[in-house]
């Protein structure tokens, strides 16, 4: 089934701090270098009035990049919900504001949205480490963990449950089917470093349209920074925990068989493998083998108790979330 027409594609990127300057300024330019071109670029920018200011400056003489001020609760979930209401696009993609895009991004996704049933494709993140290459302890199975695409995803381009934020696309369909980004998941400038909003959605839509088909084109390039901090273990333990809370209110909204479906799958077959992986280069005399045994192990106690916290914590009311339409968000130019 083919869709009408290649569809224009907006490209949403949320900002908020002034240290990822030179970031941001990469990742519009590599929008702009793309092969099939952006309809738009919309920066958003959560609740940072200098960063505002200077992005505004920076781009006020580009017809192609906007720069918006995130118009609901500080988060990346209503930064996003600014961005898709504001965008004049079929499409709507999003790039995190710490990566650049390979020159055929778009064009992988808009090859994926030929099908109109297709309403979300994703694309494959690589880390870029800032010490120069993966710390020998650090998991491939765990690179979700930095934001990356992880060992244990399918190649080529395949049929998933739910695409990852940082490198994703959405026709504007599904967002008129089941509403934005929830509020309330994923990060909200809080220090501690959430997800799964991305993911609670893509299970709505699948709801809201049964009929839908959420890809990943593993072609989608996106090259994301990891930074110092983000190479040790005691970053690795916190955003595992970070996820097992995460995973709680995704389960709360869309309920524990789906929101779990895939985790139980990664739990069961990818990690148990990752292990005896970990522990053969160990035997065989591999450099980090073992490490890489025990942080999978680590891994999932954390995520495990972070999960078994914040089921604890939903029960209780303890935590909200509120799904908005994108309308609330700031309204379509």
């Amino acid at each position: 089934m083919n869709a009408p027409a290649t569809p224009g594609i907006s490209v949403v990127i949320c900002a908020y701090t002034e240290d990822r300057w030179e970031d941001v300024l990469a990742a519009v330019a590599s929008v702009r270098a793309q092969s099939r071109p952006a309809l738009e670029t919309l920066l958003v920018v959560d609740h940072n009035g200098a960063l505002l200011d200077r992005l505004g400056k920076e781009y006020e003489e580009a017809a192609d990049v906007r720069v918006l001020t995130n118009a609901g609760p500080r988060g990346l979930s209503a930064g996003r919900n600014t961005g898709i209401a504001a965008s004049r696009g079929d499409v709507v993609a999003f790039l995190d504001d710490d990566a650049v895009a390979e020159r055929d991004w778009l064009a992988r996704f808009a090859e994926g949205y030929a099908d109109a049933r297709v309403m979300a494709v994703g694309g494959r993140t690589e880390p870029v480490w800032a010490s120069g290459r993966r710390p020998g302890w650090f998991p491939e199975e765990f690179d979700w963990v930095v934001g990356c695409t992880y060992r244990g995803l399918p190649h080529g381009r395949v049929r998933v449950r739910n695409v990852l934020g940082g490198n994703a696309s959405f026709r504007r369909e599904a967002f008129d089917a089941a509403g934005g980004f929830a509020t309330g998941i994923g990060r909200d400038g809080d220090k501690r470093p959430l997800g799964g909003e991305e993911t609670e959605l893509c299970i709505r839509l699948s709801r809201a349209r049964p009929d839908a088909v959420l890809l990943i084109d593993d072609r989608a390039v996106i090259h994301h920074r990891v930074p110092e901090a983000r190479e040790h273990f005691r970053y690795f333990r916190t955003r595992t925990y970070a996820e097992g809370l995460s995973k709680a209110l995704v389960a709360r909204s869309v309920g524990a068989e789906k929101g779990l479906e895939s985790e139980r799958r990664y739990t069961a077959r990818v990690l148990p493998a990752g292990v005896v992986r970990g522990l053969r280069d160990a035997l065989l005399g591999r450099p980090g083998g073992a490490g890489r045994a025990g942080a999978i192990v680590a891994g999932v106690l954390t995520a495990a108790g972070g999960y078994l916290v914040g089921s604890v914590r939903a029960r209780r009311g303890g935590v909200t979330f509120t799904v908005v339409t994108v309308e609330e968000g700031g309204g379509r130019d």
